[in-house]
């Protein structure tokens, strides 16, 4: 028995953010339906290359397991009608229309009459603004991409939608939330997340320095704003990454490279402020033997650090590790959930729906 086992999420979403989130919600034992225009489907269907050996978008098969599908066309008097049966019967429904879609369709939070109903929505930039939201518009209005990328180069997005899986935890959250809350009051609520808040949350210290000190943030490369040495070094063959958080981990750093002493260095605020000085220090070390030769002694030293991995490198790390982060259903295969739970483990029971 999962911890949502009994929970009827009718799931409307589509994309990213709010599939993530009733993909983690399945995994956790609810029972997921995923609605679907019929012949179109969620528009990740048609998302690639890559695609998998049987023709469907890897994209989709990221975020649609542990799902039940239903075609449903919404523009047809049926297919509204249908879909108001679902969602009366529903513990949590999850959507990403644009603001007012799901009204025009009859199915909007006050028009349902489910009180029990948890029904939760995810926009771009709130409920009253109608502007779409895509994750890589909004890491460049929110910020995101000002801080990312080489100093004086070009603001650069990061490598995946950052800012839809942001949000789609924060859903996730609120929705689990929602659902405690009506275990005690016996009514649901309304659950709404943006993804432009989903972003500046996620900028956490970032924009504490801006709120707190008036510091804009730039754009560091590899580096850290608050912590030396926190960053990408040379070594003979290529980089690897040193991630020293505290002052006895850097004394280690300094023992195994055999660097001179100096004061300048001694606490991480003088580190920071003598950044380029510290780095070149180390780097006049590192860059003589290749980087496993230092990953070796650092780790040995009790150091943080590694070499700068592939995908396909970091998912055989966590094989090594023990972590079992593959998991196939049906032949479908995705990352598996990260959640652990003791009593009432996640469990993979679905692939992802074959057609729409």
């Amino acid at each position: 028995m999962g911890a949502l086992d009994g929970i009827l999420v009718a799931d409307f979403s589509r994309v990213l953010a709010g599939p993530i989130a009733t993909m983690t919600l399945g995994d956790l034992g609810a029972d997921v339906v995923k609605v679907e225009r019929p012949g179109v489907g969620d528009d990740t269907r048609s998302w690639g290359p890559p695609f998998a050996a049987d023709g469907r978008s890897t994209y989709f098969l990221s975020v649609n397991r542990n799902k039940r599908g239903l075609s449903l066309d919404l523009g047809t008097q049926d297919g509204r009608r249908q879909a108001l049966e679902l969602a009366a019967a529903a513990d949590v429904l999850v959507e990403n229309f644009a603001p007012g879609t799901m009204e025009r369709f009859g199915l909007g939070y006050e028009q349902i009459g489910n009180p029990r109903l948890v029904y939760a929505s995810v926009t771009g930039f709130g409920r009253h603004q109608p502007a779409p939201g895509y994750d890589f518009l909004v890491q460049a209005v929110g910020g995101l991409m000002s801080i990312t990328g080489d100093p004086g180069g070009a603001p650069t997005k990061v490598g995946v939608a950052l800012v839809d899986v942001l949000a789609g935890q924060q859903l996730t959250a609120g929705i689990l939330a929602a659902l405690y809350a009506r275990e005690r009051t016996g009514r649901g609520q309304r659950v709404e997340v943006d993804l432009l808040s989903s972003l500046l949350a996620g900028l956490v210290n970032q924009a504490s320095g801006y709120l707190n000190a008036g510091v804009v943030p730039g754009r560091m490369g590899n580096r850290h704003p608050s912590i030396a040495p926190y960053e990408t070094l040379r070594a003979a063959d290529g980089e690897f990454a040193v991630a020293v958080g505290n002052d006895r981990q850097f004394a280690r750093l300094a023992s195994t490279l055999g660097l001179p002493g100096d004061e300048r260095f001694a606490t991480n605020a003088g580190r920071v402020a003598h950044r380029e000085a510290l780095t070149a220090a180390i780097e006049a070390v590192t860059v003589h033997r290749e980087k496993h030769h230092w990953i070796g002694l650092l780790t040995a030293a009790g150091v943080p650090c590694g070499p700068v991995n592939t995908v396909a490198e970091g998912i055989a790390l966590a094989q090594r590790l023990g972590l079992a982060p593959v998991v196939e259903v049906d032949g479908a295969r995705s990352v598996a959930s990260p959640i652990r739970l003791s009593e009432t483990p996640v469990t993979y029971r679905l692939p992802p729906p074959q057609e729409a």
